[in-house]
């Protein structure tokens, strides 16, 4: 091929520059000034961190400092070489080789602090974050094969190399292509995605099940036109892929079908509006207030701060208790048995003395008590009172009260009965 024709002759043009004295002597400059850029590179490493330190309230020299750090090495490998080179060229020396490098380290310095704005322009991103390397390697990788004059043959050879779907071709160039697009437009929509949700988090006239729906839906829309946008940049007829539709259709069927059920179910638990972030539920035996609604799942923490995932298609078939759906109001029941020698007038007045002063016990409506019976060992009472605020807890509103009750009968005199029995033995009849 053309192109290993073309490597072939630029190693042996290499092999025989450096066998050469001046050649092996400016590959020992090169192999030296890239020694010293590694030390100076992991010096200045633990500078910035010292500073990073000393900055750390100041966005914009820490900005400045993280650039930097993104160069150190590339620039201070073209110093070295710089001055090297002005000095060996004092002894008439030929740089041949070494003028190779100079375009190629300015360009990595260039393209790894463009990749390293870019990615400060976005929202911060985990993904972003761990493949600028990758990006910037990527990038500066093509324009080092422009710089030696290999990236047409290398672009033709890719384009050789390719298989064929009736009158479709699919390349190696193709692919590349395609994942270059994928990239780009994924990394766009992610940054739109971003954008539309720190803007609705924002407004104050957005309920939180409403913002839910704008960020969910946007998400899926923007990835999925950023992945037909890619395949159209790679210019893929989208009728080639028409032969696979039965075999995903029966995938979809069988395999995914509970994948698309909990998915589907997300959205309408977003558009129903029937749970939405803040809510206080109960599903089965766990109670808790609901923290996320994502596409699979719904993010649920209880008072011991154990978060479960339960699916969406959960919530939708089963039975479901929402404390907080149309009122956040919610009332609670306080069981109190009291002595038959006592006065339930007076005890019943005391409990709701008790709820007094109580910064969750509403006001409105006001806490009452009733007298529901009369059991086997005393005066069966319950005591009622609402709060606004469940997912704060319940059981400790109800502790509070039961002490302040347990307090006030201990100074009124008011006693509560334990289980009595009276037994009575009987003179039987001998035989």
């Amino acid at each position: 091929m053309d192109l290993l024709e073309t490597i072939y002759q630029f190693a042996l043009k290499l092999i025989q520059e450096f066998t050469t004295i001046k050649g092996g002597l400016q590959l020992i400059i090169v192999i030296g000034c890239g020694a010293l850029a590694a030390f100076t590179y992991k010096y200045w490493q633990r500078l910035i961190a010292q500073l990073l330190g000393d900055f750390e309230k100041q966005t914009f020299f820490r900005f400045l400092l993280r650039a930097s750090n993104r160069i150190a090495f590339p620039m201070s490998m073209l110093i070295y070489l710089i001055l090297t080179r002005f000095t060996v060229e004092q002894f008439g020396i030929d740089t041949t080789v070494l003028d190779i490098f100079t375009p190629l380290l300015l360009s990595l310095a260039g393209i790894k602090l463009g990749v390293f704005i870019l990615r400060a322009g976005f929202a911060p991103s985990p993904a972003l974050h761990a493949w600028e390397g990758v990006l910037s390697l990527s990038v500066w990788g093509i324009l080092a094969l422009h710089l030696v004059g290999w990236l047409p043959e290398v672009i033709k050879t890719m384009d050789e190399l390719a298989i064929s779907f009736g009158e479709t071709k699919f390349s190696l160039l193709s692919l590349v292509v395609l994942v270059i697009s994928v990239v780009i437009f994924v990394v766009l929509a992610g940054w739109l995605v971003r954008l539309i949700e720190s803007r609705t988090r924002k407004s104050q006239y957005i309920n939180p099940s409403m913002r839910v729906v704008l960020v969910k839906t946007s998400k899926f829309v923007l990835y999925g036109f950023a992945i037909l946008f890619a395949l159209q940049a790679t210019g893929i007829d989208f009728t080639t892929f028409a032969i696979f539709s039965g075999a995903i259709g029966v995938g979809i069927g069988f395999g995914l079908q509970k994948i698309f059920s909990n998915f589907i179910s997300g959205f309408i638990l977003l558009f129903d509006r029937s749970i939405k972030p803040g809510d206080v539920i109960t599903v089965g035996t766990r109670f808790g207030w609901v923290q996320e609604l994502n596409a699979r799942y719904v993010v649920v923490r209880d008072r011991e701060g154990v978060e479960t995932l339960i699916p969406n298609e959960n919530l939708i078939t089963s039975e479901v208790t929402n404390w907080s759906y149309s009122d956040r109001a919610v009332r609670q029941r306080l069981s109190v048995q009291i002595s038959y020698a006592d006065d339930p007038e007076q005890a019943m007045k005391l409990m709701v003395e008790a709820t007094h002063g109580h910064p969750r016990v509403l006001v409105s409506p006001e806490p009452v008590c009733r007298l529901l019976g009369f059991g086997d060992n005393g005066i069966n009472m319950e005591l009622r009172v609402w709060i606004n605020d469940p997912e704060s807890g319940i059981a400790n509103v109800l502790s509070d009260i039961n002490l302040n009750i347990w307090k006030s009968f201990k100074e009124h005199g008011i006693t509560i009965p334990f289980p009595q029995r009276d037994v009575r033995i009987l003179e039987g009849t001998s035989n």
